[in-house]
């Protein structure tokens, strides 16, 4: 295992958002977890910057419908892989690198009873474990920042995408150059590897092979979303405590408010990215 693998399952093994809590938060609004709805997961599952709106963006940009076939590059615990394959009727399957978020994932997949139409897999997004031309689709949220190489990313799902088939993603992106030490900072507390620019993106997507339709920069969206996140996970910490679910180390905590401040100063923000193969 590598020193990028070792500290993404790190953090996300230990990241305040789980399954356990997930079903925590069910279980004290309803008493018990027979006959949860899909619908139900959603206030608590939707871990991503603009929750189901930014997801029917996604789709929207995708043109994801019934029966579509959906790659999710880093599903985490499967959040977007549920909503797509329940909302727009796609048979979506989710790629994830940590074993943990794998295993809660499927639970959460098989508690609202969408195993027909989703899944997740373990698998690293350099090397995805899907055929060639298999997927119309390949989504994914703010998780590539985690990944060391987004070549090798892009260039996996230009393979596993039929002709014609879409690339709707959101990242991070460096507006400007971190300094050594934010950038200690993200990868001790979110595994944060070096990032991206707006037209560096756009490179990449067109290096594999792709044909960029939008890159939209997302920096002035993202500041009051982020600032609301910051107080979720605040709370979320000590709901995790109460409930003796993992509540996120320190540096994650400390990494976060510092991320809020720097996509407020626009040193940091987001792209939104769509190419067509």
């Amino acid at each position: 295992m590598n020193d990028a693998t070792a500290q993404a399952i790190y953090f996300y093994d230990r990241h305040p958002m789980s399954g356990e809590i997930i079903k925590a938060k069910l279980r004290a609004a309803r008493g018990h977890l027979e006959g949860v709805t899909p619908e139900e997961l959603w206030p608590h599952d939707q871990d991503h910057y603009g929750g189901i709106a930014a997801t029917d963006a996604l789709a929207a940009a995708a043109v994801i419908g019934p029966d579509t076939r959906v790659a999710d590059f880093c599903a985490g615990l499967g959040g977007t892989v549920r909503y797509l394959a329940h909302r727009y009727g796609a048979d979506v399957t989710g790629i994830e690198l940590t074993p943990s978020r794998v295993t809660a994932a499927q639970e959460l997949i098989a508690l609202v009873g969408l195993q027909e139409r989703a899944r997740v897999r373990q698998g690293n997004v350099m090397d995805v474990p899907l055929e060639d031309g298999s997927m119309d689709v390949v989504v994914s949220q703010e998780a590539l920042c985690h990944v060391p190489d987004h070549a090798k990313t892009l260039a996996e799902a230009f393979r596993v995408l039929r002709k014609g088939g879409r690339l709707a993603m959101t990242d991070w992106i460096a507006n400007t150059p971190l300094s050594a030490k934010d950038a200690k900072l993200m990868w001790d507390g979110m595994a944060i590897q070096p990032l991206e620019t707006l037209a560096t993106y756009g490179a990449i997507a067109r290096s594999a092979g792709f044909r960029v339709k939008a890159a939209t920069d997302l920096t002035e969206e993202w500041g009051p979303i982020l600032r609301q996140r910051l107080a979720m996970y605040q709370r979320l910490r000590e709901e995790a405590r109460a409930a003796g679910t993992p509540m996120g180390h320190d540096a994650f905590h400390e990494s976060y408010i510092r991320f809020v401040e720097l996509i407020s100063k626009r040193e940091l923000g987001g792209i939104r990215l769509v190419a067509v193969k």
